[in-house]
């Protein structure tokens, strides 16, 4: 469950279930602990969200509020959603980099930090070929994708 809080004591409450067909993304727009509306969203395969969530919660909201208040609440929803995405990111970006301290092996911490890129960033893909680079190409290549989820600079090479 997922929880967004919006001022003056609401929050949404957010939970995907499955179904027979996909999947789907429930809201319960609470005041004060209260139901006050909800919304659904079903998928059959992915969503195409800048966050978990995003369209369940800006539906619910459309349909309690009007505006202004609906362009202010989807904004602050918005920016906890991007919260939780780039904290996300980060973990798993830490992770990934405990491979230097585990491994030994320079092939070790590759496959360490791939194991752990791959796992923790769902739709990551690969090259066919990545296997096929050498070591240190393959470290070069999987360290920029452990800056970016660090949040760091891009140093030119």
């Amino acid at each position: 469950m997922t929880t967004f809080t919006l001022p003056n004591n609401y929050t949404v409450q957010c939970r995907s279930e499955k179904t027979r067909y996909g999947f789907r993304h429930l809201a319960f727009l609470q005041k004060g602990g209260c139901e006050v509306a909800k919304d659904k969203a079903c998928y059959y395969n992915r969503t195409w969200e800048s966050y978990m969530f995003q369209t369940v919660v800006h539906g619910v909201i459309r349909k309690y509020f009007s505006e202004p208040e609906v362009t202010e609440y989807c904004q602050i929803a918005d920016k906890q959603g991007h919260g939780f995405v780039e904290d996300t990111l980060h973990s798993v970006g830490l992770i990934a980099k405990l491979g230097d301290l585990f491994c030994t092996s320079q092939e070790d911490r590759n496959r360490w930090k791939r194991r752990m890129l791959s796992t923790g960033l769902s739709g990551l893909d690969f090259p066919d070929d990545f296997d096929d680079l050498p070591e240190a190409e393959k470290e070069k290549r999987l360290n920029k994708v452990i800056d970016l989820t660090l949040n760091k600079e891009e140093n030119d090479d």
